[in-house]
């Protein structure tokens, strides 16, 4: 396993999340970027993005940015496959609140397994260390 496949994956959900969030946040009718919020959150607890937006820039999008920055750490593959859990997580729920599933719930769900693998890899190799 390379060594930088896993701040690769940080940097990608990272700045991903950084995009969504914003939009959500400053777009909470969903009107800028063409999703009607009280149609597409029907089924969900919120009226509108402004909360998923949040979530999805502090967690997952500066989470993952700092997880990045914070590569050395000894809690490394703890750190990493903890953010893996929780885009599989936001994934799942999303896709219940939305009923619907697209392609990229499918993409993003198999980014955060290969991150859970990719953590649990780190963690077996720092253990032989």
């Amino acid at each position: 396993m390379k060594p930088n496949m896993l701040g690769t994956i940080h940097i990608f959900v990272g700045v991903g999340a950084l995009f969504g969030g914003m939009a959500g946040i400053l777009s909470p009718s969903g009107s800028a970027v063409g999703i009607t919020a009280s149609e597409a959150l029907k089924n969900g607890p919120f009226i509108d993005f402004l909360i998923p937006g949040i979530f999805l820039f502090v967690v997952l999008g500066l989470g993952n940015i700092i997880a990045f920055i914070t590569a050395k750490n000894k809690y490394q593959p703890y750190i990493s496959g903890c953010f893996g859990i929780i885009l599989c997580l936001w994934i799942v729920i999303q896709c219940y609140m939305l009923y619907t599933i697209n392609v990229l719930h499918i993409i993003f769900f198999i980014i955060g397994i290969i991150q859970i693998f990719l953590s649990i890899r780190l963690q077996q190799q720092t253990v032989k260390q």
